[in-house]
């Protein structure tokens, strides 16, 4: 299934894209695609309707019909850092031998095409294309080969990274991180059996249509099961939460010479069977 939120800011409904790229509107059925309802029951119930039964959504997906987050009333937006050996490198960093984990606060999170706004003042914000995952059931220090059954789905993300409060005004990545507009989640959340091996999806990002970016899930350091167990060590997971796991290389910060938003560019980025987010930068005054 492919599960998504429609309609303006704030007052988005649930609902799933049938067969023929329509949205069929889920309220009848339950609030949000949030909490229980990304549990395997929750999904269950879900797969067991006839999307032809369900309401047709006047509008065109991600045209005359906006979207908002994939996901609803997100408690933990959880990031891993330096996750691709090659992104790591074009940073100057080490490879981890650990995952790098950090915050990004559930403010920053966003529809898949709205706006992003760049911070007062910026002069370095950046881009990543990632891979995020979308937890169903708890998990609570779960084994590496137990990882993937709490799992719900996958969407895609844009880690939008302000550099210089990441790494150059003390303290910790999340300063950087988190700034309003600076977590596109969607189009829409892709549950597992559609997505049958998340280690081998192509992704990609574009701005002003130069592709930047241009990997694989192949070359995570880290993949999908690890990530899910390592992060259950450190904080019980909760029915979606996201993880949002890593970039591969392409970054501005990579570029040669930097290259950094200044507003009025066009990102267009996407996944594998996870669909394509576009989203335009706006200066702040």
């Amino acid at each position: 299934m492919k599960l998504l939120r429609h309609g303006p800011a704030g007052s988005e409904k649930p609902g799933l894209l049938d067969a023929g790229g329509r949205v069929r509107d889920l309220s009848a059925h339950v609030a949000d695609i949030a909490g229980e309802v990304l549990t395997p029951e929750g999904l269950a119930r879900l797969a067991a309707l006839d999307p032809a039964t369900l309401p047709l959504v006047e509008g065109t997906p991600q045209g005359n019909l906006r979207l908002g987050p994939c996901v609803g009333d997100v408690r933990k937006f959880i990031a891993i850092g330096l996750n691709y050996a090659d992104h790591a490198a074009e940073s100057g960093m080490p490879v981890p031998t650990e995952p790098i984990v950090f915050a990004k606060w559930t403010s920053c999170i966003t529809g898949p095409d709205d706006e992003v706004r760049l911070p007062k003042g910026s002069t370095k914000t950046d881009w990543e294309v990632e891979l995020g995952i979308v937890i169903g059931q708890p998990a609570s220090d779960v084994p590496v080969d137990a990882a993937l059954g709490h799992v719900a789905g996958y969407c895609v993300v844009n880690d939008i990274s302000e550099r210089e409060w990441q790494l150059e005004r003390g303290g910790t990545w999340d300063k950087g991180k988190g700034f309003d507009t600076f977590g596109p989640i969607g189009p829409w959340l892709v549950t597992t059996d559609e997505i049958p091996d998340p280690q081998a999806l192509a992704i990609w990002l574009e701005v002003d249509g130069r592709r930047y970016q241009d990997g694989s899930t192949a070359t995570m350091v880290f993949g999908v099961a690890e990530l899910v167990a390592y992060c259950s060590r450190l904080m019980r997971l909760l029915p979606g939460d996201i993880i949002t796991t890593g970039t591969p290389p392409g970054v501005g910060m990579g570029q040669d010479p930097k290259v950094f938003l200044k507003g009025g560019e066009v990102m267009r980025l996407g996944i594998e069977g996870l669909g394509v987010q576009t989203q335009k930068v706006v200066a702040q005054g």
